[in-house]
């Protein structure tokens, strides 16, 4: 279990510093939205490759970060039934929950948005707009904001199976 936590840890250290790498396309995304609508407000000036580069930033935020959120637990979630739960059967929740939902629908979104990816890329797709910028980076967040989620699924199931271990030890126990 030990070598298996080694993973979980260094899982989770990709993730916590993709998602703190990720906060400068925050500062970046801002700063372009803020300078567009400067230009367009004062000077008359509009670029459709910078209104691009805004949703390709947001886009990197948010798949970027999926996995750092699913670290910190700042997650969606509905408490009602799991909050009345003791520790060992939330585990046990999210341990099912983790296996049977998240890794397969992430997987089969990773598998199937490579090929959009490789398509994009090999013929040099180009937005449609006057000035528009390429498309295959933004089609490269898909895959990797998806794999680093399933990582982070797999490390969630490992600290979780670990926690559940240990509670069952201590459950074991004679006192």
């Amino acid at each position: 279990m030990e070598k298996l936590l080694g993973v979980s840890r260094a899982i989770d250290a990709l993730n916590r510093g993709v998602g703190r790498a990720t906060y400068w396309l925050v500062l970046a995304a801002v700063l372009i939205s803020s300078g567009n609508a400067v230009a367009r407000k004062t000077l008359s000036m509009s670029s459709n490759a910078m209104l691009e580069i805004q949703w390709y930033l947001f886009a990197a935020v948010f798949m970027l970060c999926a996995g750092y959120t699913l670290l910190s637990k700042d997650h969606v979630r509905v408490d009602l039934i799991h909050a009345r739960l003791s520790r060992r059967h939330q585990l046990m929740v999210e341990i099912f929950g983790t296996l049977v939902f998240m890794l397969p629908v992430t997987t089969l979104i990773l598998v199937l948005s490579w090929a959009p990816f490789v398509d994009a890329f090999t013929s040099g797709e180009v937005s449609p707009n006057a000035g528009g910028l390429i498309r295959w980076p933004v089609k490269l967040l898909i895959p990797i904001g998806f794999g680093l989620l399933l990582l982070q699924g797999v490390s969630e199931i490992i600290k979780d199976a670990a926690e559940l271990r240990a509670l069952r030890r201590t459950q074991d126990t004679p006192r």
